[in-house]
């Protein structure tokens, strides 16, 4: 019995004519710009995204003050879990509290969120940094009001507590800073 040979393949002249293969990336929506102005080199690319608009052009100094924050927060937080009463006394330079298991849950939740700055410092996520660095301006602008809430009602001011008003406020303006510059869309070029 003869075996039949199959015809050679015959390439087909349509994929190197421009015009045909124009008309073929077309029809797959290939190639176009989509809404958001990105073009797509593949079908693939174009259902699963691309992954450069999911990263973040980090601000310059962003990882600096992540990781200066982390450190303010840990150090605070130890300090204010082992010797609550030095903690008061440099800020109100007055008596120690009656208790100091006030101090000591101020110094907890200080280490609770100096946990989430040290996770913040690892990751890529733009909305992971936007809400540590607003977790951060928040506790940092509540620590202001109760301060100077604190300091008019007592009538003392110290210069330790107005040390810490403006080291606060200059790190209010420094975070919100961030939080708005990792905020933006990159420009498009």
């Amino acid at each position: 019995m003869a075996t039949k040979q199959p015809p050679p393949l015959m390439k087909k002249h349509s994929q190197t004519d421009l015009v045909s293969r124009l008309k073929t990336r077309k029809i797959l929506g290939v190639g176009g710009e989509d809404d958001e102005g990105e073009v797509h080199r593949s079908k693939i690319s174009q259902v699963l995204g691309n992954e450069i608009k999911f990263a973040v052009r980090e601000p310059l100094g962003l990882r600096v003050w992540q990781f200066v924050s982390a450190i303010i927060f840990s150090g605070v937080a130890i300090m204010a879990l082992t010797f609550p009463d030095q903690l008061y006394d440099a800020v109100f330079e007055e008596e120690s509290v009656n208790s100091k298991t006030p101090v000591r849950l101020y110094g907890g939740a200080l280490l609770s969120i100096s946990l989430i700055m040290w996770n913040a410092l690892y990751t890529v996520e733009k909305v992971v940094i936007r809400w540590t660095l607003l977790t951060e301006a928040c506790y940092f602008g509540v620590q202001f009001l109760v301060t100077t809430i604190t300091l008019i009602e007592s009538g003392r001011i110290s210069s330790g507590a107005m040390l810490l008003l403006a080291s606060r406020a200059l790190f209010i303006l420094i975070t919100v800073y961030y939080y708005y510059q990792v905020g933006r869309r990159p420009k498009k070029i």
